[in-house]
């Protein structure tokens, strides 16, 4: 039965690939063509590994460049507000103006208002977030690596 049945398919199969020589070529030749195509891609396009800096004392900040520097950020959440206010004034003597906006839209208007002295700060979520210069977007410094 199941056995005679296999067998008489498997002979079928075979008619049908001697047959049609042209698609059971491309069958098998397509696929190790787009292999060799990846692997000469990746070949051209080698992965970087970046050493590691070394710790080094940059000095103390000149604060002069910061007057009448201002950040904004959103959303206006409990832990955005503990984090800026942190930045604000932790680091800095007499501490950096912080603006809060609503949504992003009012970030990137008041940024075109100041573009100068104005950066944004974008929370994406309660760890990561995106900073926001005059006419680009900087991802935040955790480097990711593909594995």
């Amino acid at each position: 039965g199941v056995w005679r049945q296999t067998k008489a398919l498997l002979f079928k199969n075979c008619l049908i690939k001697c047959r049609t020589k042209k698609s059971s070529v491309q069958e098998v030749l397509f696929p190790l063509f787009f292999l060799f195509w990846l692997i000469l891609m990746s070949m051209m396009h080698p992965h970087r590994k970046y050493d590691e800096v070394a710790n080094a004392n940059l000095g103390t900040l000149d604060t002069s460049m910061l007057v009448n520097f201002v950040i904004g950020y959103t959303p206006p959440t409990r832990m955005a507000r503990e984090i800026m206010k942190k930045v604000a004034f932790d680091n800095f003597e007499d501490g950096i103006i912080t603006e809060e906006y609503l949504s992003e839209e009012e970030l990137q208007e008041a940024s075109a208002f100041k573009p100068s002295n104005f950066v944004g700060v974008v929370f994406t979520d309660a760890m990561s977030y995106q900073l926001r210069f005059p006419d680009s977007v900087a991802m935040s410094s955790i480097y990711m690596e593909s594995r």
